[in-house]
């Protein structure tokens, strides 16, 4: 396959898929993108009726026609996704915040644990490095023993 070609291809395939991430964040809450790729702007419908009421308000695409391919939606209907989504967002972080005492007291207790195997570890170590010099005096008493033995049978 051609190398310009395959190029080609793979920045369609990549607008292909900024176009339907930007149809996925349009789905929820504040739209940031239309699928066309343009931005989207806060547009107020005004009627000729009211003359105190601003009219109804929408998020609509900078490039919008009414040809389906353009992305509107109520304000009201955006605002309001977008106060559920934050307000899930807070839930959760509620309940981490209501989490952090018990993590503290189980820090604590890891942290207690960890001091006293360190002890524990301390004196194996004394242990091992008073076994390690019993073992080394006796290669030199078995050496001494084994030089004495070998004197005597010269002898």
């Amino acid at each position: 396959m051609d190398p310009v070609e395959d190029r080609i291809n793979t920045k369609r395939q990549e607008e292909y898929y900024n176009r339907m991430g930007n149809v996925a964040d349009s789905e929820y809450g504040i739209p940031r993108r239309c699928p066309c790729g343009g931005g989207i702007r806060d547009e107020v419908r005004v009627k000729e009726e009211y003359d105190t009421l601003p009219g109804k308000r929408f998020f609509t695409c900078i490039n919008y026609e009414a040809d389906g391919f353009h992305y509107r939606q109520p304000w009201v209907i955006g605002v309001q996704e977008e106060i559920e989504s934050l307000r899930r967002r807070v839930e959760k972080a509620e309940q981490v915040i209501k989490l952090v005492p018990n993590l503290n007291k189980h820090i604590d207790t890891v942290e207690a644990e960890v001091n006293r195997l360190s002890l524990v570890v301390d004196n194996l170590t004394a242990e091992i490095y008073s076994l390690t010099v019993q073992v080394a005096n006796l290669e030199k008493l078995a050496l001494l023993n084994a030089v004495m033995n070998a004197e005597l049978e010269v002898n």
